[in-house]
């Protein structure tokens, strides 16, 4: 995009811009240019009327929206009248020039922007011109003189949206361009109403000249009157804003987020982009530093506002305003360099003491929008509000409790879980390590989007009362993030401190109610001791962060750091940028395997009844990388849709391709119940069906069986969608989860695949054999399907065989194929593609 170009770029598009307006607004005046006499006492007195007029504009607030009535549309409806093409569009420029010069002299502003509307106003102005003189213009009183003056004061309107729209979109990119035409679109009726009023006073003008004096009077009384009703309208906003700050503010007290309601609602009322409240460090006390931006999701430390500024106001104690026409020029400087345009700082009092400075800056709205001393009186009363909230040690207790402590738990923040970890590794103590402990929250996301968020902040809030019950004696403990907990104390030894975190997630572990539902409380358990591992706060945070990511793969869900941890981190973050670059280049291969048909009571055994889509990634570098390792972490980086959709779309192909004369051959595709969550997903598979013409029975999706019995609530939309459709589900890895056909039947399964330890084990483990054969009794009374996986001798195609059961997949049959390779072995099995079903064995 263009903004992302180097700053001179954007300054060369924007003069190559003003240059072609000005050639634009040259070759008008050539083309109107007239040899008769130009009408130059009529031209001054539009020339006049043009800049008391732009000098008039009304300016509505509407729904958050800034809506400006220019009335120099006004004595354009009337110049097209009384002025030749030539005197209209020179005494635009004229006015134009006048008007925009002395304003932005004053404002301190370059050439740039005042060059700019001079040629936008005079543009707009020339396609009023080239409007009434193609559709000419008659009497006054004629209705179709109306609309020609009506249209040509649009299409000036049109004209300088156009024109602005260009430069927001050179300067800002599309987003700033797309508000400029909604805001044409907003204002449209302005023209209009503009056009109209400049209608009846030329109908009033041509009936009599001495019309002018009444026209004058009411015009200036009707612009006093809406400037007064503005005002007044204005001032109730502002007691309206004022009642609602004072009520959040008691209430936020109560709450203990007095900093988060406060800064966030500041920047609402002033529209800024950022509001902030700064309390200089005191004795034992740290500093504080907050601030709520538009660009952020939360509070920062990032203070946009130069400190310099700030300890200025704590010192004299009194307010300041700082922009374009406010404010010493020293002051302005120190703004400008901090890269802001305006801003009002003002003191935190706590009786005759000053604490604190709170601050706004920048108002939303591009260069001309800056803060008027209006916004500063009222800042002031916010502040003294504020400040009168609590006394003078609750309030800065308060604001120091909400910046270092967690609202929902009462626990510290994670900055104070830093400072306090970096405070325990500066002191060694013989014989001892630094224990730390990362908990993540199992399944929290999950509790959430059954129960509510109420029940997560439940269960984190019993969570930790959890953890503090159970704790070593002098440990401290944060919550560092939404479902992320540290633990730090001191032990003999690593080995110590990991049998003191198995001790403490079998402590933690198990359920709770929550508003008579049980829900399961578990956590993964990163362990890093200090000077084994790491040398600081930050290092020893991150790879507590790597450890804890690990252990949610270990048995026992806990791990100790090890330096290998970080070449596997390494390796993900490595893989995670490569498997972008593939899905975007094609680079990933999708291998079939067939489905064969085993039972000999059913027709044509031995025939290749599907294939199994897998997917496959050569990596440039590491060779074949494993599906269990890319696809969790196209998961965990937004890719997995893109891989699923990829997939999908070459097994549809392929099964299109493949078709036998019973129609396209029948494909499997494993899922994911991220994949399944997405409410569009249907309507994609919909049209990858159609794009390729397969039947929505000829498609069978895999989700394992934890994942179905787990994901219902969330999953059942999605299957219940494309059961509809004709899609097949097929349960994979059936027997190892926890749960039962009949539990199953809830949801609109038609097949369960056994999973391959019990099939395999069937030869040697009465065990195994009698589980497979459980669960082929079970789906034919269910009518359900069942494919056994995992088939890899002729012993255990006999033994499914004499269960009955209706279908294998496995390497006895073949090995996952590349497309070319599957169907060179569909011809040898069979003869070719286009027979009725092909046979396997």
């Amino acid at each position: 995009m263009i903004r992302e170009l180097h700053p001179r770029i954007f300054s060369a598009l924007a003069w190559t811009l003003n240059g072609l307006m000005l050639v634009a607004v040259a070759a008008a005046l050539v083309l109107t240019w007239t040899p008769e006499q130009l009408p130059y006492l009529e031209a001054a007195t539009f020339v006049a009327a043009f800049v008391v007029a732009q000098n008039l504009q009304v300016i509505q607030h509407f729904r958050q929206h800034r809506i400006a009535f220019n009335l120099a549309d006004i004595p354009l409806v009337l110049a097209l009248f009384y002025l030749p093409p030539f005197a209209v569009i020179l005494a635009r420029l004229i006015s134009s020039l006048i008007f925009f010069a002395g304003r932005y002299i004053r404002s301190d502003v370059g050439p740039l922007k005042p060059i700019f509307n001079v040629g936008m106003s005079t543009l707009g102005a020339a396609s009023a011109v080239a409007v009434a003189e193609y559709a000419g213009l008659g009497a006054g009183h004629d209705p179709r003189t109306w609309l020609v003056a009506v249209l040509g004061v649009c299409a000036a309107g049109l004209m300088t949206t156009v024109l602005l729209s260009l430069m927001l979109f050179i300067l800002n990119g599309w987003t700033s361009m797309l508000k400029a035409w909604s805001g044409f679109a907003l204002t449209f009726i302005g023209p209009i109403m503009a056009a109209s009023v400049g209608l009846m006073i030329l109908i009033m003008l041509e009936a009599t000249p001495w019309s002018a004096i009444p026209i004058v009077i009411l015009m200036l009384t009707t612009i006093g009157l809406a400037r007064s009703y503005m005002k007044l309208r204005r001032q109730r906003q502002i007691l309206d804003e004022l009642n609602n700050f004072t009520q959040l503010v008691a209430d936020s007290v109560r709450s203990n987020r007095l900093i988060d309601a406060t800064l966030g609602r500041l920047r609402e009322i002033f529209a800024a982009e950022s509001a902030t409240v700064w309390v200089p460090a005191e004795g034992r006390y740290p500093e504080i530093r907050l601030t709520s931006s538009v660009d952020d999701v939360g509070l920062t430390d990032l203070d946009p506002v130069p400190e310099a500024l700030q300890q200025a106001v704590i010192a004299s104690g009194e307010p300041t305003l700082i922009g374009p026409r406010h404010g010493s020029r020293e002051r302005r400087a120190v703004l400008e360099a901090g890269g802001l345009r305006s801003a009002i700082l003002v003191p935190l009092r706590s009786g005759d003491e000053v604490y604190g400075c709170l601050s706004v800056a920048d108002r939303i709205g591009g260069e001309m929008s800056t803060f008027l001393p209006v916004d500063l009186q009222l800042l002031e009363t916010v502040a003294a509000h504020v400040s009168i909230a609590v006394d003078n040690s609750r309030l800065v207790d308060q604001l120091r409790y909400d910046a270092y402590h967690d609202p929902l738990t009462g626990l510290p923040s994670r900055r104070r879980s830093l400072a306090a970890l970096q405070e325990a590794l500066s002191i060694t103590v013989p014989n001892e390590v630094v224990a730390v402990f990362m908990f993540d929250v199992d399944s929290l996301h999950e509790i959430n989007d059954a129960l509510g968020h109420e029940a997560g902040d439940t269960a984190l809030k019993e969570f930790a009362r959890r953890l503090q019950d159970h704790a070593p004696a002098a440990s401290f403990l944060g919550r560092i993030d939404s479902d992320e907990f540290i633990l730090q104390t001191r032990l003999a030894s690593t080995d110590e401190a990991l049998d003191t975190a198995r001790r403490l997630r079998a402590a933690v572990h198990g359920p709770f109610e929550v508003g008579g539902v049980s829900v399961g409380l578990s956590a993964a358990v990163g362990v890093v001791t200090h000077p084994d591992f790491a040398a600081d706060a930050d290092e020893i945070l991150k790879r507590a962060d790597g450890a804890t990511r690990q252990a949610k793969n270990a048995a026992d869900g806990v791990q100790l750091y090890h330096s290998g941890l970080e070449s596997e981190s390494l390796r993900r973050i490595g893989l995670a940028a490569d498997l972008r670059k593939a899905l975007d280049r094609g680079q990933l291969e999708v291998h079939f395997q067939p489905k064969v048909r085993l039972d000999r009571a059913l027709n044509d055994p031995g025939a290749v009844i599907g294939a199994e889509a897998l997917v496959r990634w050569p990596h440039p570098t590491f060779g074949l990388v494993a599906p269990e390792e890319f696809i969790p972490i196209a998961g965990s980086t937004g890719q997995l849709g893109h891989l699923t959709e990829t997939v999908l779309d070459e097994a549809l192909r392929r099964s299109a391709a493949w078709a036998g004369d019973d129609g396209p051959l029948p494909m499997a595709v494993n899922l994911s119940p991220r994949t399944l969550a997405d409410a569009d997903f249907p309507d994609k598979v919909a049209a990858l069906l159609e794009r390729h013409g397969v039947p929505a029975d000829r498609l069978t999706f895999e989700i394992t069986e934890d994942d179905v019995v787990s994901g219902e609530p969330l999953l059942t939309p999605a299957l219940d969608r494309l059961h509809e459709m004709g899609v097949r589900l097929s349960v994979d890895d059936f027997g190892t989860g926890y749960s039962s056909l009949a539990y199953l039947r809830r949801l609109p399964v038609q097949e369960i695949k056994i999973d391959l330890r019990f099939v395999q084990g069937m030869a040697t483990d009465a065990d195994d054999r009698a589980i497979v054969e459980a669960v082929l009794g079970l789906a034919r009374h269910f009518a359900i399907d069942v494919v056994a996986e995992g088939i890899e001798a002729h012993q255990t195609v006999e033994q499914l065989r004499e269960l009955h059961c209706e279908a294998g997949q496995g390497y006895y049959f073949s090995r996952p194929l590349p497309a070319d390779r599957f169907a060179a072995w569909l011809e040898h099995q069979g003869g070719g593609t286009g027979r009725a079903r092909l046979r396997a064995v």
